[in-house]
């Protein structure tokens, strides 16, 4: 085991297993972890708390875990500290630092600097899922809970929940419970009576008279969805269906047929041929779809920023 590892992404289950998966790797017997393993949070220690944490020797274990959730709030000013601490570090201790956010830096800011602190070959990125590769993902995870998912419940459930790992977890033991305390397999019905058939009818319906560049539908869907959803839940689903038209007209523009992209993406080859027939500005959609974001994060009206960006997304079509 490394003696020291940053962990950053927005992959909140991930950050979970690899605690998990490090803490059975060093205490084999579940009793030691109690002395050898320490949590610390981010937000409430320095540094310094840190590196002395780790300097400890372990005792009634063989090893030391110092686990530190939501590392990113750790103070700069600890960066010389942390750096001395990589060059020789405790060989009986691991640290694992988590930080629950990319540190790589984005459009509006620089890269965090544990990633100039902690030796490159220590740090372990976890991008995040998308589409297809996030419903394999959650098939794969829940097999290891011991349940067999569907692809077409993995489809529903990342088209309803979003891509929270936590949550589309959570969610798939929620619908296995529904077919009864034995239960291990999801499928549609399970993910259904979970979710609800109507909630996912009013979804289909919403995207559908989108796809049409129907307004008065779309926006009547909206006023639906939005007596029992959250905004921003319905915010991420329709940015996943701005990014999923982007993708067909990029597909058919490199050469694919409908078909071929109608069986990639598991939708019908009419919607698809729908979809691509509609034209407009992706970009300009999806960043429609961020300046939502950043209103209903603070003083945006939601109803109306919602009915606004629908009515958007069906104009001109």
């Amino acid at each position: 085991m490394p003696p020291l590892v940053l962990a950053h992404g927005t992959d909140l289950q991930s950050l979970d297993d690899l605690l998990a998966l490090v803490t059975a790797a060093l205490f084999p017997d579940a009793a030691a972890a109690t002395f050898g393993r320490e949590r610390l949070e981010g937000r409430e220690v320095s540094i310094e708390d840190v590196v002395r944490s780790a300097e400890t020797l372990p005792l009634g274990a063989a090893a030391r875990l110092v686990a530190v959730r939501h590392a990113q709030e750790l103070v700069a000013r600890g960066a010389e500290a942390l750096g001395q601490y990589a060059r020789d570090p405790n060989p009986s201790s691991c640290v694992l630092l988590l930080a629950d956010e990319p540190l790589a830096g984005g459009r509006d800011r620089k890269p965090h600097w544990l990633l100039g602190a902690v030796p490159p070959e220590a740090v372990v990125e976890l991008a995040p899922r998308k589409g297809r590769a996030l419903e394999q993902w959650l098939r794969e995870r829940a097999r290891g809970d011991g349940l067999t998912v569907s692809d077409e419940a993995a489809r529903l459930l990342v088209e309803w929940v979003g891509d929270d790992t936590a949550a589309l977890l959570g969610e798939a033991r929620k619908a296995a419970l529904a077919g009864g305390p034995d239960n291990r397999d999801v499928g549609r019905a399970e993910v259904a009576a979970v979710v609800g058939e109507h909630r996912l009818a009013m979804g289909w319906d919403l995207t559908n008279a989108i796809e049409r560049g129907d307004r008065g539908a779309a926006l009547r869907a909206l006023d639906q969805l939005l007596l029992t959803e959250r905004p921003e839940f319905l915010l991420a689903m329709l940015t996943r269906h701005v990014r999923t038209a982007w993708t067909m007209r990029e597909w058919h523009a490199a050469g694919r047929s409908v078909e071929q992209i109608g069986g990639m993406l598991r939708r019908p080859p009419g919607v698809v041929q729908a979809i691509l027939a509609a034209g407009g500005d992706d970009a300009a959609r999806l960043a429609r779809c961020w300046e939502v974001e950043l209103a209903l994060r603070s003083t945006g009206e939601p109803a109306a920023e919602m009915a606004g960006l629908v009515a958007e997304l069906c104009g001109g079509r």
